[in-house]
Order: structure tokens, then C-alpha cells, then sequence
């Protein structure tokens, strides 16, 4: 039996079931993907296509300057609609990203103070450093 639909969304009486713990982005793609797969090869081609610049953007972000822990989840929801080990990847990060939140609130006081104190620490010996060989701190125009 398939779905009722309204529009081009699951309708929510008879959506897929939520499995324990999934993040909400993985369900929202997954209740998509059918949808996703209705349309035609150069859509869907065009979204493949988007999904990898974002990942392989997101990636080199790693090193570069920018928003990595945004890009790549992005660009693994967008793969998620074609690709199942893009929906895994996507919900294990995500998941893991969860955990990481969850244990970056439970610090003690005395961690948070250890961990101003070595980013203080950090910023002097910067300042040191750059009076001690004249680094310039702003650029020469």
C-alpha cells in the first residue's frame, strides 16, 4: 500500500516511521526520496551532481576557511535522496554530531576554566611572538 499524498510531501497520518533516535533531517529525507526518485534522469542528475560539489567543498573546508560542519551534511542530504550510503554517513554524523553537543554541555567548571585558560595562553604567546620578531599584525598597504 503506498502513501496518501498531498502535494509533493508524505502525507504526516501515514509518513514512515521514525526510528529511535534519528536525527530529524535523516526522516525528512527519507519521507523525500521517493518523490526524489519520480523525477527525471537530468533532475535527479543535476542534484547528484550539486550534492558532490558540496561534499567535496565541504571536505577541503576542512583545511580551508569556511563552514565545514555545515557544507558536508548539506551535501549528504542532497546525496542521501539517490545514494543509501550517503544516508548513512549523513545519519551517523549527525548522530555523532548530537553527542558531541550533549558532552560539550556536560563540561565542569573546572574544565571550562582550563580550556579559557589555555586559549588565553594561546593569545599571549601570539602577541609575544609577534613583538619579539616583528611580525606585523596588520598588513603593510
Amino acid at each position: 500500500m503506498e502513501p496518501e499524498r498531498t502535494g509533493s510531501t508524505v502525507d504526516p497520518a501515514v509518513a514512515p516511521p521514525v526510528h529511535a533516535g534519528e536525527p530529524k533531517m535523516v526522516a525528512r529525507v527519507r519521507e523525500r526520496r521517493e518523490d526524489f526518485q519520480q523525477r527525471g534522469r537530468l533532475y535527479r542528475g543535476a542534484f547528484v551532481v550539486a550534492g558532490f560539489v558540496l561534499l567535496l567543498g565541504g571536505i577541503a573546508m576542512l583545511a580551508l576557511p569556511g563552514p565545514a560542519f555545515v557544507v558536508i551534511p548539506i551535501g549528504l542530504a542532497i546525496l542521501s535522496l539517490q545514494f543509501a550510503w550517503a544516508e548513512t554517513l549523513l545519519e551517523r554524523s549527525l548522530v555523532e554530531a548530537d553527542k558531541a553537543k550533549r558532552k560539550a554541555q556536560e563540561t565542569t567548571p573546572r574544565q571550562r576554566v582550563l580550556s579559557a585558560f589555555a586559549v588565553a595562553c594561546g593569545v599571549g604567546a601570539f602577541i609575544a611572538l609577534a613583538i619579539l620578531y616583528d611580525i606585523p599584525l596588520v598588513p603593510y598597504i
